[in-house]
């Protein structure tokens, strides 16, 4: 008999479900309702230039002048800062002074390949000379040796002189074409070299001009604080130009929502009560602490008002339609289920376990799919004490 007894406690023991009592006061209850599901985000966003560019320090040095300040209002190519590299300034002056010594020399070989031309033409009259002055005596001793005025002997002298005089002329003509083309390569690759060291003369002479660092674009200077002395290398930031041609918002956004937002989606912002609408333009994909970013543009910058760069402003974006759907509140309890489960309230004041499906979520409420009808009470606040509860009677 005490066998049965303490068989029929066990089995009560097990079978019995795992129970708590709490104060109603002590936990956060919300009711299951129906109505439009608004498929939002809300974050705040940064006010920031449209278009900044990047002022870098060409040519490495110390700062050894300083032209403007930042928040100043400059325009394209105006002088901000003065460094100073006499290891540089001597290495351009080296440079330099290696171009010239090669144009120079450049020049030279130019000079001697068209002296060179010059001569040889001047052989050509003169070997053209000769022969046309050997042709004409060939001529006329001709015609007086077939009249039998001149000897034969002095006949065959003006005929012999006539051919060498013929040959020598061919020879030289066509050694001097030869010459000639290859004169003339030698003098254009002479012409191109020259060309091409003026060329790197006058970068060589333009990036001297680098120890001045100007502005690349007209616009605000900001984030520009040089101190004399100071020293920068080659390449290295000193400071920005916002272009004023308009506003974009920039915000870090919870990576829930990175599979939900893209390019062309609309929103709002509002400033000192006026409405803005805006549209988000890129994306980053990269998730940095759990979060993404996001640009968004103004859809109409010609209306904006005490719109300032630098102002956090609450801004809202649309996923999708709004729709019908039913609605829980928000709550730490989805920490604690991952929206998988609930306690709901019975008539008895008895709150039970009971698996849901949780769509949709926007800053305020879940989207209920399966589980749940209107009217339901669930408990909204932190299930970390009772995890493992089937049951929860509230007092």
């Amino acid at each position: 008999m005490a066998i049965i007894l303490l068989s029929g406690f066990i089995l009560a023991n097990a079978t019995r479900k795992k129970q708590v009592n709490l104060n109603a006061k002590d936990l956060k209850i919300s009711r299951v309702s129906l109505g439009e599901f608004e498929d939002v985000i809300l974050f705040n966003s940064v006010v920031e230039p449209r278009t900044s560019v990047l002022v870098n320090v060409i040519q490495g040095g110390s700062v050894a002048e300083v032209f403007a300040e930042s928040g100043q209002m400059i325009t394209k190519g105006m002088p901000l800062l003065r460094v100073y590299n006499p290891n540089a300034e001597l290495n351009y002056l080296t440079q330099e002074t290696a171009m010239i010594e090669q144009i120079n020399n450049l020049r030279n070989i130019r000079v001697s390949i068209k002296n060179q031309q010059l001569n040889l033409d001047q052989q050509l009259l003169s070997i053209s000379n000769d022969f046309e002055n050997a042709n004409r005596q060939y001529k006329i001793d001709t015609t007086l040796y077939t009249k039998g005025i001149i000897a034969r002997l002095d006949y065959e002298k003006t005929v012999q002189e006539y051919q060498f005089q013929k040959e020598r002329n061919e020879v030289i003509k066509k050694k001097a074409s030869e010459e000639n083309t290859s004169r003339s390569i030698q003098l254009a690759r002479v012409n191109e070299s020259l060309k091409n060291m003026q060329k790197s003369l006058e970068l060589l002479r333009k990036n001297k001009e680098n120890f001045i660092v100007k502005a690349p674009v007209d616009g605000l200077l900001s984030s520009f604080n040089p101190v004399l002395g100071e020293n920068y290398n080659q390449g290295q930031p000193i400071g920005k130009i916002d272009v004023l041609n308009g506003f974009k918002l920039v915000a870090n956004v919870d990576e829930y929502y990175i599979s939900k937002v893209d390019q062309g989606i609309n929103g709002i912002t509002n400033v000192d009560s006026e409405t803005y609408s805006i549209e988000i333009k890129k994306i980053y994909p990269e998730v940095v602490q759990g979060k993404f970013k996001i640009e968004m543009q103004f859809n109409n910058d010609s209306i904006l008002k005490n719109i300032k760069r630098g102002m956090s402003l609450n801004t809202k974006v649309f996923l999708s339609n709004n729709s019908k759907a039913l609605l829980v509140d928000k709550g730490q309890f989805y920490n604690n289920t991952n929206g998988q489960w609930v306690f709901v309230l019975n008539n008895n004041n008895v709150a039970v376990k009971r698996s849901i499906k949780i769509g949709r979520e926007n800053p305020y409420y879940y989207e209920v799919l399966e589980g749940l009808y209107e009217g339901d009470k669930i408990i909204t606040s932190s299930y970390d004490d009772f995890e493992d509860v089937e049951e929860i009677n509230i007092n």
